[in-house]
């Protein structure tokens, strides 16, 4: 199939752009900026504050459930290792289970922890469309 050179050139300029999207986090040496919030009650309204993580730090989401109510959230950044773990805490006598999802790109916590799990393959499939009604 035969491709003008407009159309080739719209092509090369997506591919860049999606390995940019994909590779410049990880090619960069500095450090991840995430959004922070403490640990809240559900419905309260706290200005998120941009901090960066460490070289060794994701950003993270974290879920805080009394049973099957979600009723917690805090955002920062954590090691790798302690992404998929959850943990027990207390807040003002109540035990919750705070489980957390982490991300690797930057501000990539600003929604919530299902939308930023599942934002690259949603751009994956823009991209392939966009290619795809190109040719």
């Amino acid at each position: 199939m035969f491709l003008s050179p407009c159309r080739q050139n719209m092509l090369q300029l997506l591919h860049v752009a999606v390995l940019w999207f994909y590779l410049l986090p990880s090619l960069l040496c500095d450090n991840l900026p995430c959004y922070y919030s403490p640990i809240l009650e559900k419905g309260k309204i706290y200005e998120l504050v941009v901090t960066e993580c460490p070289p060794d730090k994701l950003c993270f989401n974290a879920d805080g459930r009394y049973g099957n109510h979600s009723a917690l959230s805090a955002r920062g950044c954590m090691a790798k290792k302690d992404c998929t773990q959850s943990q027990k805490i207390r807040v003002k006598g109540t035990v919750y289970t705070m489980s957390y999802a982490c991300c690797d790109w930057p501000y990539c916590n600003s929604c919530t922890s299902i939308t930023t799990k599942y934002l690259p393959i949603a751009v994956t499939l823009v991209t392939v469309t966009v290619m795809t009604l190109s040719l």
